[in-house]
């Protein structure tokens, strides 16, 4: 029989990192190890009652199964343009400026799709998000990785972004507030990238899921004037909401990029449930005391992952904001992928090694806050018996 083989893409990566842990966590729950994960930013709360209550209302109406618009039913983008000028003052035309998404991370391909070429250049940072890597790979474009350090407050240095060979680069891949250090966004990072793109003709993509989470003043890079022109912005509930299994995200921009996405999109997936949509419009309305409500219990975590990382000897910076902690590992350890292996059989709780973020994340590892405060102090407990 001739050897059949798969497309060069599917070559070009890898499966994802969490896909693969999670069996091996699977496994040892299945021999009765009793696994505590504190690998993945999965938030374990309910989303708000009415959320569900209009899922289940809707749900339950006859012509609520059919296919849906493309471009999402408009109390879905009305509720988006709410939700943005309310909290950012950023005012979007809920028409032709913002397309609903099945999950920012599908929105990754998407907005790749609509604008890279193979071998188009594009700037991924490193220490990032590893689906910017492996997307860009997908589709054939050329990745120069940017660095991001904690001597320059994981924030890019943009002396160093101007010597990349520009003339070959379409696209910038930014997040901020930034997973995986959590290092806070600033209106002067965001008006020295919009420069930055407006100067290069570069398309900016922030991605901002997690502009809500332990963060005293959420931002928006489209709060910077001439950010729509040169500029995409991805948002999510999934964090923000509880509502990550929900898959419901958006996209914000000009309405020339909109179109150029959705034109990609729409041959691809054919919309979201109607319930859904109209439980995410309800969610997106959510009063401030939801916010407020949900990051009194993140704080709380994260007194108590604090604790596990000093029991670890790792070192947290200081104003870090988002739904994990990125911490330094002692000089003593040979790698962050050795120490979480440590951690997982040795004391049976799952930390995420910074290496899988890229070169500059092997000396760290990261605990994710998505877990209630009884399992974060048996981690604790486990982890102190064992270091």
């Amino acid at each position: 029989m001739k050897e059949i083989r798969p497309a060069d893409r599917v070559q070009s990566v890898q499966e994802y990192y969490f896909s693969r842990k999670l069996r091996e966590v699977a496994r040892l729950n299945a021999e009765g190890r009793d696994i505590i994960s504190l690998g993945i930013g999965s938030p374990d709360r309910m989303p708000a009652a009415d959320v569900i209550d209009t899922l289940c209302e809707n749900a339950r109406q006859p012509g609520s199964h059919g296919y849906q618009p493309y471009v999402g039913i408009p109390e879905l983008r009305q509720a988006m343009a709410r939700f943005y000028s309310r909290h950012y003052g950023v005012e979007l035309d809920a028409g032709s400026e913002i397309q609903p998404l099945i999950g920012s991370k599908e929105g990754i391909l998407h907005v790749s799709m609509a604008f890279l070429n193979p071998g188009d250049g594009v700037l991924v940072p490193d220490p990032g998000y590893p689906t910017y890597t492996s997307v860009s790979r997908l589709v054939g474009a050329e990745i120069f990785n940017y660095d991001l350090t904690a001597e320059n407050g994981w924030q890019p240095d943009f002396e160093a972004l101007e010597r990349q060979p520009l003339d070959r680069i379409k696209l910038m891949w930014v997040n901020y507030p930034h997973m995986p250090t959590g290092a806070p966004a600033t209106l002067e990072l965001f008006e020295k990238l919009v420069d930055f793109g407006r100067r290069h003709g570069i398309v900016i993509a922030h991605d901002n899921p997690y502009s809500f989470i332990l963060n005293g003043k959420p931002l928006s890079l489209l709060q910077i004037p001439g950010a729509k022109e040169v500029a995409i912005e991805m948002n999510s509930l999934s964090k923000s909401h509880n509502m990550a299994g929900w898959r419901v995200a958006m996209l914000a921009s000009n309405p020339d990029f909109i179109q150029w996405v959705l034109k990609v999109k729409s041959n691809i997936d054919s919309g979201q449930f109607r319930p859904v949509m109209l439980a995410a419009a309800r969610a997106l309305d959510a009063p401030n005391e939801w916010y407020a409500g949900l990051n009194e219990v993140y704080a709380r975590r994260r007194d108590i992952a604090m604790k596990i990382m000093d029991i670890l000897g790792c070192k947290v910076a200081e104003g870090s904001t988002g739904m994990f902690l990125w911490g330094r590992i002692p000089d003593s350890e040979a790698s962050s992928e050795e120490m979480a292996d440590r951690i997982l059989y040795g004391s049976r709780v799952f930390v995420t090694p910074g290496f899988i973020f890229g070169v500059n994340g092997e000396r760290y590892i990261r605990i994710s806050l998505c877990a209630n405060e009884e399992k974060l102090s048996e981690a604790l407990e486990r982890i102190k018996e064992t270091y």
